[in-house]
């Protein structure tokens, strides 16, 4: 295992962490696998990491990840709290329910947690956590309490991460991307690389393998200015694939990722396609991605919401912007039918009663 620097936090970590999703009980919808270990396989999963080199392990809330706060808290009373980094997060915008989640969660696991994120900030809430009395105001509180030692913003928004990278009282900021989804990392050139930088999603939440191995997913995004790659780890043969040995950083040219992939769109998720009609076109591209990769019923259910009408406005746009700005060439009115058709003829879903 490899190390790097957290910004300017003074903290070292493992390049690969331990997200600890899978190791929760019960089951979470996006993912592909479940394997809801008792607190005991958990604490032995986490334990097994440990000894492979991992430092870094990053959980969330009751009311996103179950039980894996309190399991995560067992493994660090057995390991040495001080040889271990925990990162949690909640979704919570206000000063008030981000401050009251912060001491839950410090309950839960039976220790402060180092660092603390305000969970998948977007543009409905990202005014309210930046803004006076907000939550990351609470998280600077907490800090000065003793009661967390780092803040953190976590969100799938370039632009957001940006804003976080920009104020002084975050120190931590958590986004998405692997090799295929590679747009913010390209961008992360843009930041001050001054705050630390976790990167999740590097498996694409389990659909990138296959057709990918772990060490190609991890070592093509080390090349990267990350501090540490977040992968979910559910078993112990997960463990040893992410962490049991040193991954060299490795440029995977994006023709060599998409030629192995099944029917997709290349969009690599730079965001850059800022549509004037609202529509995330990057997020849409996404949804047509994972619907061909195994998650057909996650995407479908997500795309099904709008999908109609934004495909129309998208046709009836006459700036296409949003082309211009691609680095990737793609002919967005028309992908935007694509997709259109592909939830039009996916009969064997009722979108009426999704929700």
């Amino acid at each position: 295992m490899k190390y790097r620097k957290l910004g300017n936090t003074g903290l070292t970590v493992s390049e690969t962490g331990f997200g600890t999703i899978p190791i929760l009980s019960g089951k979470v919808p996006v993912l592909p696998e479940y394997f809801s270990p008792d607190e005991a396989e958990a604490v032995r999963i986490m334990e097994h990491a440990y000894r492979l080199g991992c430092n870094f392990y990053d959980t969330a809330a009751v009311e996103e990840y179950g039980d894996a706060e309190h399991k995560t808290g067992l493994f660090a009373e057995k390991v040495g709290r001080e040889n271990i980094i925990i990162s949690d997060k909640a979704r919570y915008y206000s000063g008030g329910e981000i401050y009251n989640a912060v001491l839950r969660s410090a309950e839960n696991l039976g220790t402060a947690p180092d660092i603390y994120f305000v969970h998948q900030v977007d543009f409905g809430s990202e005014d309210e956590v930046f803004e006076r009395y907000g939550a990351l105001d609470a998280l600077c509180d907490l800090k000065r309490e003793g009661k967390i030692r780092f803040t953190g913003i976590a969100s799938h928004y370039f632009d957001i991460l940006r804003r976080a990278d920009r104020d002084k009282r975050v120190d931590v900021i958590q986004g998405s991307g692997n090799i295929l989804e590679r747009g913010m990392l390209q961008r992360l050139t843009e930041l001050s690389g001054e705050k630390g930088f976790v990167l999740n999603k590097v498996y694409g939440a389990g659909v990138l393998i296959p057709p990918f191995t772990p060490g190609e997913l991890i070592s093509g995004i080390l090349s990267y200015p990350i501090s540490t790659a977040l992968i979910g780890i559910g078993n112990i043969e997960q463990a040893d694939a992410a962490m049991e040995r040193e991954f060299s950083p490795r440029d995977i040219p994006i023709e060599r990722v998409t030629e192995r992939l099944p029917e997709h769109i290349p969009c690599i998720r730079c965001q850059r396609c800022v549509c004037p009609r609202g529509t995330e076109i990057h997020t849409v591209f996404r949804q047509y991605n994972y619907c061909h990769l195994g998650k057909d019923y996650w995407a479908l259910k997500k795309l099904s919401l709008n999908i109609e009408n934004a495909a129309d406005s998208c046709m009836r746009c006459g700036g296409r912007e949003c082309e211009r700005d691609c680095p990737m060439g793609l002919h967005i009115p028309e992908l935007m039918q694509k997709v259109n058709t592909l939830v039009r003829d996916r009969t064997d879903y009722d979108y009426r009663n999704l929700f």
